[in-house]
């Protein structure tokens, strides 16, 4: 059975949220040209070339920073994680192997690739997601 946790359910904050990332999206492409993929921008830095080091760099560092500006202007929320340190160390390497295989992240596909309407990108973003389902049901289901 779903049930809704209601007391930490933000509908207005994740649509605001939801609209944030799509006109970052839509600005980035349209004044850059290039899709708003988090593991391409960390890619380009990992094999620099003239010029593009600049942006990336300060992109990254906006990434790091916006909660430190969000503490500011309110109390940051709690931050849960029930996982240990080597499930986290697993999770990540499983994300950057599928990142690779995947030709780019939940974020390049499932944002930008999408709003183009790019084939390819549908097809990443549902693995993403089948992926993610499978992975919840058989960790709280089968395993628990």
């Amino acid at each position: 059975m779903i049930t809704i946790d209601w007391t930490h359910f933000t509908p207005w904050m994740s649509l605001a949220g939801g609209v944030l990332l799509g006109l970052a999206s839509a600005l980035f492409i349209l004044l850059n040209g290039r899709v708003l993929g988090i593991s391409g921008i960390v890619a380009g830095l990992m094999r620099p070339r003239t010029g593009d080091t600049g942006w990336r760099l300060a992109f990254l560092l906006g990434l790091l920073a916006a909660p430190a500006v969000y503490a500011l202007a309110g109390t940051l929320p709690e931050v849960r994680i029930d996982a240990g340190w080597g499930v986290l160390v697993i999770a990540g390497l499983l994300v950057g192997l599928g990142t690779r295989y995947g030709a780019g992240c939940t974020s390049g596909h499932g944002v930008c690739g999408l709003s183009r309407l790019s084939p390819r990108s549908l097809v990443a973003t549902l693995a993403f997601m089948g992926t993610g389902f499978a992975t919840v049901f058989v960790v709280r289901h089968l395993f628990a």
